[in-house]
């Protein structure tokens, strides 16, 4: 019977051992308490149950917010990756999207995710440049957009691709010029 009692023990004393770091945090805390100082614990962060992107080839949309006129949307892509379908080295470009909204506007985490499903793709530069373009016509019909993909030098080379797309019909309100002037800074020189 001692025995049994003892296992019951030591398997209680495990359970409690194995307790929530939260419960280990405030034991901690209260321990440092009684003497004066209060320890500061770092807030872990709790895995969820889905991890909270992964690479995916679908583009969101939202409604485009104001659709009575035509203004520009920018996206910077500075950290896209592919690799040579010959070589399997790696690729990286920046990409520019300067792009005319109609009805749709792209929802950015998921060009995110789609820019990011291209990591373990081989590509051609002037393939894959295209077919972004081609895949964000597809879902938000633009009134315009330019893809300017900046290949990084490979083999002494830098390859820059331009990539356009155009609604039929549309054409844009005519440029306005703006005068410059110099930098004033309110002091006399």
């Amino acid at each position: 019977m001692a025995k049994t009692n003892s296992a019951k023990t030591n398997s209680s004393s495990a359970a409690s051992a194995a307790a929530t770091p939260k419960a280990n945090a405030a034991k901690s805390a209260s321990k440092g308490s009684s003497k004066g100082k209060l320890a500061a614990q770092p807030k872990m962060r709790e895995m969820p149950p889905n991890p909270p992107s992964a690479p995916s080839k679908e583009i969101h949309v939202f409604p485009n917010p104001a659709p009575e006129r035509d203004y520009v949307i920018q996206f910077q892509v500075p950290e896209f990756t592919c690799h040579c379908p010959l070589t399997g080295q790696p690729d990286f470009a920046h990409f520019t999207i300067d792009m005319i909204a109609d009805e749709y506007c792209v929802e950015l985490k998921s060009l995110k995710m789609y820019f990011w499903s291209y990591r373990n793709e081989g590509a051609f530069h002037e393939k894959v440049t295209n077919t972004i373009l081609d895949d964000i016509v597809k879902v938000t019909n633009p009134r315009y957009i330019r893809i300017t993909a900046k290949w990084y030098v490979r083999g002494g080379i830098y390859t820059n691709v331009v990539a356009e797309h155009r609604k039929k019909g549309w054409k844009p309100l005519p440029a306005v010029d703006i005068p410059s002037h110099s930098f004033e800074s309110g002091l006399l020189r």
